[in-house]
């Protein structure tokens, strides 16, 4: 599995004229398919006079939930070129929404597809791209008398800390990036103590 992913660092715009329309992109970094419906529909509210809203998006570490959508444009003149930039990229965890004004002259199939496809670009470009590892948390125990065998793995192995609790039982929840994980688990199985908790 990947442990790493490429996505956009920023929320970003661009913009794309071809005889009178306009073709307004936005780009964000989303995670979640509520986060995606929650931002078009502001979208749809802060552009309620455009004609079109089309749009595409990409999540999950392995990039195969997409969706694309044409809003009302000729079949996969929209959604699909814009999908195409995401793809082309390599990017994932990604939304762009592409807004028309009509201005009066039809595109084509040819030329909106060209319209969509730059003004996703556009936007894109200005997003900056950033490399995000994937990571799991792993909670364990074990006894006061295996502390010191335990810190030493941890010092070396260096995962990112997030919970401790020394009270009753030892007691750590870290963050591990899925690479190291497998390696950070064996070495911990070799203190007697330590188990695994959900």
């Amino acid at each position: 599995m990947e442990d790493s992913y490429k996505t956009v660092e920023r929320v970003a715009g661009g913009l794309y004229k071809e005889k009178g329309s306009r073709f307004i992109a936005r780009v964000y970094p989303v995670t979640t398919e509520e986060e995606i419906k929650k931002i078009l529909m502001e979208i749809k509210s802060e552009y309620f006079d455009a004609r079109h809203h089309c749009h595409a998006w990409v999540l999950g570490v392995d990039a195969r939930n997409t969706r694309v959508n044409d809003d009302g444009e000729p079949s996969s003149t929209a959604g699909r070129p814009i999908l195409g930039q995401i793809l082309s990229r390599g990017l994932t965890n990604v939304l762009v929404v592409v807004v028309r004004y009509f201005g009066g002259t039809k595109l084509g199939v040819s030329g909106l597809i060209q319209a969509y496809r730059a003004a996703a670009s556009d936007a894109l470009d200005h997003a900056g791209l950033v490399e995000k590892t994937v990571d799991e948390t792993l909670s364990i125990t074990f006894n006061y008398a295996d502390m010191n065998d335990v810190m030493k793995v941890l010092k070396e192995e260096n995962p990112e800390i997030l919970e401790r609790d020394f009270e009753m039982t030892c007691r750590v929840t870290l963050r591990v990036h899925r690479g190291d994980m497998p390696r950070l688990r064996e070495r911990l199985a070799r203190v007697e103590s330590v188990r695994e908790t959900t």
